[in-house]
């Protein structure tokens, strides 16, 4: 069967991981995405990463369910080829500094002048206004700037900790399908495209909103943070390891004092107030409770008084998870040069219209002749071209 996004030709112009993520979800939801490289080819090409027979796991991973052209975008024959894409395009993305599509004359009002029915997604650090904007802006850079970075600061130096992942590149490449995605319901409503923005520090901000700024959400009345409500205190000690739990409700709290084989706290005096609730005391006393326990023996007793919990997985042991292998929420399959490989699934699951891995990570070039051919160029021009490195 046939994805959702089955029909939906996407010309894919970005790099490195917020953009290429974007348009590997497309990808995944059954688009033709066109990976449209420049002769050297998308970073993450790189071997250096973790690879195995020059596939690095990254690009593999990020570029699925794609074909690659290459076109030289300095020359401008090259443009034109692009220009001849264009014509029969639904979504070109990019993800380069503000000016550079410009620069090569391929910017939004050249492209829609050539297809008026264009969704063009343009995807960069800070948007195309102000101070920062003539910065090189990474994930790490985004972190600092949207509050992330102090967000996990260690409480007993006040030093900014950054999340060990590129958390704001992939909020940003989730946002922008999403955006894609209802700027295409939008086409098919009217006919027109549009040119669709999208940040990574709006990513972000958008994302730390609901909880970590309520406190700047009040204009007059904003407060500084005060340090609670940490996920710190989600993890405690057991007697031999560690243990998540997020009781939220009081059904779930009351459950955790009957596993903990503590009283009912809330009851106590000392925790009736929220500065009681927020003392070292309450969770010295819940420390107390914890430490009693083995790991398995305290997740036999969570379960059985329905408390939210979950083992702390080490990333050795993600894959080997029992509700990861039942889902079967990570995919194996072979590789055509890389051999086999494990990737995690499409998280959309549709009923009639599947999402899977439906092509792997291209060559660099693999597809160029064919996409070519498809957009009216005879064997004889293609062959053309590429001896004149307009294409490869």
């Amino acid at each position: 069967m046939a994805g959702s996004l089955d029909g939906i030709r996407v010309l894919d112009l970005t790099n490195i991981y917020s953009g290429p993520i974007a348009a590997s979800i497309l990808g995944d939801q059954g688009a033709d995405v066109v990976k449209v490289e420049s002769p050297e080819g998308d970073f993450m090409r790189n071997p250096g990463w973790t690879q195995r027979n020059g596939v690095g796991a990254a690009f593999a991973m990020m570029n699925r369910n794609k074909r690659s052209v290459v076109i030289n975008l300095r020359e401008d024959e090259g443009k034109a080829v692009f220009m001849k894409l264009v014509e029969t395009a639904d979504v070109v993305m990019e993800n380069f500094r503000p000016g550079v599509m410009e620069r090569l004359g391929i910017d939004y009002d050249t492209l829609a002048a050539v297809n008026s029915g264009l969704v063009f997604a343009s995807i960069n650090g800070v948007g195309h206004t102000g101070p920062y904007v003539g910065r090189r802006v990474y994930d790490a850079i985004i972190q600092a700037i949207s509050g992330i970075g102090s967000l996990q600061s260690d409480p007993a130096s006040e030093k900014p900790i950054l999340i060990n992942s590129l958390i704001c590149d992939k909020i940003t490449s989730m946002t922008a399908a999403q955006a894609i995605a209802s700027a295409l319901v939008a086409k098919e409503r009217t006919g027109k495209g549009q040119r669709v923005d999208i940040s990574m520090l709006d990513s972000a901000l958008f994302f730390l909103w609901p909880d970590n700024m309520l406190n700047y959400s009040l204009i007059g009345d904003e407060t500084p943070h005060d340090g609670r409500r940490t996920h710190e205190f989600m993890v405690r000690q057991t007697r031999d390891g560690y243990i998540c739990t997020m009781p939220v409700q009081a059904a779930e709290w009351a459950g955790l004092f009957r596993a903990l084989e503590l009283p009912n706290l809330f009851e106590d005096e000392r925790f009736r107030t929220q500065a009681g609730l927020d003392s070292e005391r309450f969770s010295e006393a819940l420390n107390a409770g914890y430490a009693k326990f083995d790991t398995d023996d305290l997740a036999v007793r969570l379960e059985e008084n329905e408390v939210p919990f979950a083992r702390i997985n080490p990333r050795d042991d993600v894959i080997h998870d029992p509700q990861v292998q039942a889902m079967g929420a990570l995919l194996e399959f072979e590789h055509p040069i890389a051999g086999p490989m494990r990737q995690a699934r499409p998280p959309g699951r549709f009923t009639e219209t599947p999402a899977e891995i439906f092509r792997c990570s291209p060559e660099l070039g693999e597809h160029t002749r064919e996409v070519l051919g498809e957009a009216g160029y005879s064997a004889d021009e293609i062959t053309d071209l590429r001896a004149r490195q307009i294409v490869r």
